[in-house]
């Protein structure tokens, strides 16, 4: 027999058919609904409030199990402790039980899966994962991720930090990146210990002074007419993207994934879009009569839709053949480094404002006051730049200085 302060029996639980809320007695009710689902609460008073607290569906939990709770909720109560409260501190103490032991391993993979597809190339994310699985797996990997310290940090760096500076700052910032995506996801908390600046640069020292930054290997702008007139007499595909990048003093990678429909030959402009640029910036390249010429050279090569064709289907050309193609007579210059002699060539040779020439290797303005003037990309400028450093590449004089363009004036 029901106990009188208790309302519901087992059996009319079982037959309510009508929407409605019907209490037990004590705080505890069963909540019946339109569409006929049945669920049982705790209700009670908080600052003056009325709060419920749900205790599960009919018939998983019986009236049996829903006394049960009721109950507990009001020993809580008893104790000053909010039942809602209390489950949600529950469930958090569950999942932070559950996470305890996630790997940095575990979130570096999830971190690189999560963001590939932001990246540019899979070369990047095979770089990351190579590094870290190198270098930082076997040191912190297996560890849980929520106990990587200053002191594990540093274990990882501190053996490559003066032999592999560069490699051990990418290391260290790729660190730094997949702790602040653990801390967002609950793993860990606290300050980031991979953190530079105010922190991990009080105990290492700056990269800078350890080992100085290594440019590419360029050829002196002196020699380039030579050598450029010697790679135009030879008739393989990848003299002629080779043509293009010194004519176009373009990044390798650019020029190699040049697209048929990126460039107008009658206007002699090719557009590559902003998902093909390092600054993530739509970008115009104003070609030269001699630039165009070698684009419909290499239209003998092509057969899909790159100009500058690889071996496999859809896929352009091999950095690895334009590179073979200089180490025959350069061993120790790279492709890269054709930029730095078309920038060394705009310095000594002509008289071109310095931000025509960045502008030509679509460098960003590192000065905020200059770039927030600089708005357009002073195409016409560099139209005629690209001419001379054409006209130059074409010269056997080597020495020949070339007309600069009348200043501008620089109000604003």
């Amino acid at each position: 027999m029901a106990k009188k302060s208790e309302q519901l029996t087992a059996l009319k639980v079982k037959k309510l058919k009508e929407a409605g809320s019907y209490p037990d007695g004590q705080g505890l009710y069963l909540q019946l609904s339109q569409s006929g689902n049945k669920t049982w609460f705790y209700r009670y008073q908080k600052d003056g409030k009325g709060r419920k607290h749900g205790l599960g569906s009919y018939p998983t939990v019986t009236l049996d199990m829903a006394r049960k709770k009721a109950t507990a909720c009001r020993i809580l109560r008893d104790k000053g402790i909010d039942p809602i409260e209390y489950k949600k501190q529950q469930t958090l103490d569950e999942e932070l039980k559950k996470l305890k032991g996630v790997t940095f391993e575990e979130c570096a993979i999830n971190y690189i899966d999560s963001h590939k597809a932001g990246w540019k190339n899979r070369k990047h994310e095979q770089q990351w994962r190579n590094t870290l699985k190198t270098y930082a797996y076997p040191y912190i990997g297996k560890l849980a991720v929520k106990s990587i310290d200053t002191g594990l940090v540093l274990k990882v760096l501190e053996p490559i930090w003066y032999e592999k500076t560069e490699t051990a700052t990418r290391v260290r910032q790729r660190i730094e990146n997949i702790l602040d995506w653990a801390k967002v996801r609950k793993y860990r908390t606290g300050e980031n210990p991979a953190l530079w600046r105010g922190h991990l640069d009080k105990t290492l020292p700056k990269p800078t002074k350890v080992q100085k930054v290594k440019h590419f290997n360029a050829m002196p702008y002196v020699d380039v007419p030579k050598y450029f007139q010697k790679i135009r007499k030879t008739e393989t595909l990848a003299a002629k993207a080779l043509a293009f990048i010194i004519l176009t003093a373009s990044r390798n990678g650019e020029a190699r994934g040049a697209m048929w429909a990126e460039i107008d030959l009658k206007k002699g402009i090719w557009e590559l879009p902003a998902e093909r640029m390092k600054a993530d910036r739509p970008h115009r390249v104003p070609l030269s009569k001699e630039a165009i010429k070698v684009l419909k050279e290499a239209k003998k090569f092509s057969h899909d839709e790159y100009v500058f064709t690889g071996l496999k289907k859809n896929k352009p050309i091999s950095e690895a053949a334009i590179r073979n193609l200089i180490r025959t007579d350069h061993s120790e210059v790279t492709i890269h480094g054709f930029r730095s002699s078309f920038r060394d060539w705009c310095a000594e040779m002509t008289n071109y404002p310095r931000e025509v020439a960045e502008a030509a290797l679509a460098h960003t303005l590192k000065d905020k006051t200059e770039a927030a003037y600089q708005r357009g990309d002073i195409f016409v400028k560099r139209k005629k730049l690209m001419d001379a450093w054409a006209n130059y590449c074409l010269k056997s004089d080597k020495s020949a200085k070339v007309v600069p363009i009348k200043k501008q004036s620089n109000k604003h």
